[in-house]
């Protein structure tokens, strides 16, 4: 290739990167602006299933940044859940407004998840994992505990008001709730794809794939380490305020162990180490086990398993992994017609 040829081609391959760089921010616009009319043409039925959605995305996201890019495995994520549920209802019986309890739930799990990463800096693999695993199986029994009881509720749990929608929008309660999930999930998403296009993303995949090159090279592990799993344990206990004050009811059974594993389920079929993926996962913790309900009322949880067992069949790489090979194809071929023509 000639000098003159590669000055015509650089400029046109500094285009399509930077193209290629602004194609996700120009989708996540996209899917925040439809998400944003859905309102206007779902009832509040459906409503809440998408919220409930955003819930559990948020929830996945912090999931995904200790297990996906991080290689820390969880089966304990339910209790984080349950600890922002609970403070956040607490809260709110206190006559705390419930916009407030979100930020207390998430320094609250930001402190209990770095203080229980220390303990597990010593744990790996499956290690690490039944060690959580002990926690989402303990903690609801901590929550049913009498010393406990005047602010858990106990086995009775606690329910909580609605949040009104202010009147000067004219909105409904249900797309208010709606629209602050929505919020809170945007928020969340663009903190974490911030921080792992950053140096502490950086630092986190290389902790994952080659731990001692890694402190090699200068990486405190044991920070990161702990402090990834307080920042995930903070995503997962504001999705469980937001989750609480959705529903408006928590009680000890709803965060067992099953919850837990169905966290994880989530962040597997969404696509580990992919942000969108905790979205895909969360549409499918949310709409497949109805699905597998009103398929079979007798044997539901052998249908969900055939669903899982599907995806991985028909996508080895999962949702994101499937979505974006299919989307690198079609714009592939869409930039080879463009050249021919």
């Amino acid at each position: 290739m000639t000098v003159g040829d590669q000055a015509m081609t650089t400029p046109a391959a500094g285009a399509q990167t930077a193209a290629a760089n602004r194609a996700p921010w120009i989708a996540a616009f996209a899917l925040v602006v439809i998400a944003a009319a859905l309102p206007a043409f779902v009832g509040d039925y459906r409503l809440f299933q998408i919220a409930q959605t955003l819930v559990y995305a948020i929830a996945l996201l912090g999931l995904n940044l200790l297990t996906g890019y991080n290689g820390q495995i969880s089966l304990g994520h339910g209790a984080f859940y349950a600890i922002g549920g609970y403070l956040a209802a607490i809260l709110m019986q206190s006559g705390i407004p419930y916009w407030a309890t979100l930020p207390v739930a998430g320094l609250l799990c930001l402190v209990v998840g770095f203080l229980f990463g220390l303990p597990a800096l010593r744990l790996q693999g499956l290690y690490l994992a039944l060690a959580t695993f002990a926690l989402a199986v303990a903690f609801p029994q901590i929550l049913k505990a009498k010393v406990f009881e005047r602010w858990t509720g106990g086995v009775q749990g606690i329910i909580v008001d609605k949040p009104s929608a202010p009147a000067w929008l004219g909105l409904s309660d249900d797309q208010w709730l709606y629209y602050v999930t929505l919020f809170v999930c945007v928020v969340a998403f663009w903190l974490a794809a911030n921080l792992i296009r950053g140096r502490i993303g950086l630092a986190l995949i290389a902790i994952r794939d080659h731990p001692i090159a890694a402190g090699a090279m200068g990486i405190n592990l044991a920070i990161y380490k702990s402090l990834t799993f307080g920042i995930s344990a903070m995503f997962t206990g504001v999705a469980g305020a937001l989750g609480t004050i959705l529903i408006q009811y928590i009680n000890p059974d709803s965060y067992g162990p099953f919850f837990s594993i169905t966290l994880l389920v989530g962040v597997v079929v969404g696509g580990l180490a992919s942000i969108p993926g905790a979205l895909l996962g969360a549409a499918f913790i949310q709409f497949v086990p109805n699905i597998a309900d009103q398929l079979s009322k007798a044997v539901p949880g052998a249908i969900y398993g055939v669903f899982v067992l599907g995806f991985m069949y028909f996508m080895p790489t999962w949702m994101a992994g499937f979505l974006h090979a299919g989307w690198t194809r079609l714009t592939s071929s869409f930039a080879i017609q463009m050249r021919r023509g």
